[in-house]
């Protein structure tokens, strides 16, 4: 055996052992360590497989033990960088689905199926045989198509894996950048070896990448000793910041976007890249759809703004405002963006509930009682006349006792809805309990009050009601009660209630008066 192969052999022996022992040594101490672990387990497993078969292969005395060795160094060596790239967006914390991370493995299965089945096809190399001058273990290949699919796979897996570690350096604190720095040696050396390797600048026949990882693996045993890298680790920036469910996005000192994370980018699905460096008034122009602008020099701001979307959409954000400072002293401004849209809908779906009316729609006593106050007290002030009507649907229970009280409802809507049309936005109509509504009129006169009046049990009697029961001719009486002044609108009430008795005591379906109140 040539010193060349003997030092060969050494060297790849050596990361051998060395990947054998780390992964013992994190296995017998995985209960002590994060999930990630058990990547890094699997990554120095397969290193270790691809060594192993490095040094059978330079140890082989015939063609046939070569190309089994090389399918064994094989089961090793694509699986091994794409679980370096696994490894890596682990420690980093960037989450892929199981089904995506066994996409990944897709490629190095295939390669080996590949050298495997190679005499059959000749895909991967298109020729491999002894080497007519040196002999075994050296071999003259040529590769194929699939060789050449493999290594742009394995290269681009570490590659992506040095970019992505070293894209975290300079946000990663310094007791941390040994942790980092093991992981961009464990990938830079084997990527830089392989590339001197595929350029023809190293020894001809031997693989110089399994020779270079015991380089690798002491830096990895370093960092796992030292600096503890499975149980204390950095979490990204932006795992953090891309993981808050409130929109948040960061002005400099000018007030231009120079960061934002995806909730605020769901917020307001036209917020792009192409608009880091903008200001944020001009922008805010664009994706906020002409909601009002806010103040972003006061120390600290808290308001409510709603963003009108597609269609009737309507979203309500609080939106919060402070300064901050980095590490140049210079002043940003951080604003967050809290998604009131559901709370806000609730809120709105229980005021409709404590001041309307759900059969009908129309304001429920409450409503009345509130708004009607505030308009007769508004009255009494302006000195204007006010008037309130009282209407009570007829032999209503006996509506409900012969046709049941779902055709009862239907008369109790078809009585709100005429009166409403009527109406058409006069006054304050409400449901004021069972099948009695009122009718507020600030402004109105005795006799405009009455005259209106009339015109509703008109409409009511002329407009009948078709059912499944058949056609339903619902009437109402009216009691009408007026006041130039008065001391409360519960006393206009209860005359108006009076009126409402005398015109039921009269026949029903008629209006009814009650005399004028004023102040003694």
């Amino acid at each position: 055996m040539s010193p060349e192969l003997t030092v060969s052999i050494t060297l790849i022996c050596t990361s051998a052992v060395l990947n054998l022992y780390l992964c013992l040594y994190v296995y017998l101490k995985r209960k002590h360590y994060t999930s990630m672990a058990a990547v890094f387990i699997l990554y120095s497993f397969f290193s270790l497989i691809y060594c192993i078969g490095s040094v059978f292969v330079l140890m082989s005395s015939t063609l046939g033990e070569i190309k089994f060795w090389t399918a064994v160094l094989y089961a090793g060596l694509p699986f091994s960088a794409a679980m370096g790239l696994l490894f890596v967006m682990k420690y980093l914390g960037i989450h892929l689905s199981k089904k995506v991370s066994l996409s990944l493995m897709l490629v190095p299965l295939i390669t080996l199926v590949m050298v495997v089945t190679n005499d059959s096809h000749h895909f991967h190399y298109r020729v491999y045989e002894l080497d007519p001058v040196l002999g075994a273990p050296y071999v003259h290949q040529e590769i194929g198509v699939w060789y050449i699919i493999n290594g742009l796979y394995t290269f681009a897996s570490m590659l992506v894996a040095f970019l992505l570690v070293l894209s975290r350096w300079r946000e990663t604190a310094a007791s941390y950048r040994p942790q980092l720095l093991s992981l961009l040696v464990g990938q830079l050396i084997p990527m830089v070896t392989a590339f001197l390797y595929l350029l023809g600048l190293t020894p001809r026949g031997i693989d110089p990448v399994p020779m270079v990882l015991w380089l690798t693996s002491l830096f990895y045993l370093w960092s796992v000793t030292t600096s503890r890298m499975f149980t204390l680790m950095p979490i990204a920036k932006d795992v953090i910041f891309n993981s808050i469910n409130d929109g948040v996005m960061v002005l400099d000192e000018s007030r231009r976007i120079v960061e934002y994370n995806a909730a605020c980018q769901n917020m307001f699905p036209l917020l792009d890249m192409s608009m880091f460096g903008k200001s944020f008034a001009e922008v805010w122009e664009i994706f906020s759809n002409g909601a009002d602008r806010f103040d972003l020099e006061r120390n600290s701001v808290q308001r409510e703004v709603q963003i009108h979307g597609s269609g009737e959409m309507v979203s309500t954000y609080q939106v919060r405002t402070s300064k901050v400072r980095d590490a140049s002293n210079r002043e940003g401004i951080l604003l967050i963006f809290t998604d009131f849209t559901e709370l806000k809908q609730l809120q709105s779906r229980l005021e409709h509930f404590a001041y309307y009316d759900e059969l009908t729609g129309l304001y429920n006593r409450r409503a009345f009682f509130e708004q009607g106050e505030a308009a007769f007290e508004a009255a009494q002030q302006q000195a204007v006349p006010y008037t309130v009507i009282l209407a009570d649907i007829d032999y209503f229970k006996s509506i409900n006792d012969t046709y049941g009280h779902a055709i009862g409802d239907q008369v109790l809507e078809h009585v709100a809805a005429v009166l409403r049309e009527q109406l058409n936005g006069r006054g304050l109509l409400a449901r004021y309990g069972g099948e009695e509504f009122v009718l507020g009129l600030a402004g109105i006169t005795e006799t405009e009050g009455a005259a209106l009046a009339e015109e509703l049990r008109s409409r009511l009697d002329g407009q009948p009601l078709q059912t499944a029961e058949g056609l339903i001719s619902p009437t109402a009486s009216f009691g009408v009660a007026h006041a130039d002044f008065s001391e409360t609108l519960y006393q206009l009430l209860n005359q108006a209630d009076k009126a409402l008795y005398a015109a039921k005591e009269a026949g029903r379906n008629r209006v009814s008066f009650a005399a004028p109140l004023s102040i003694k």
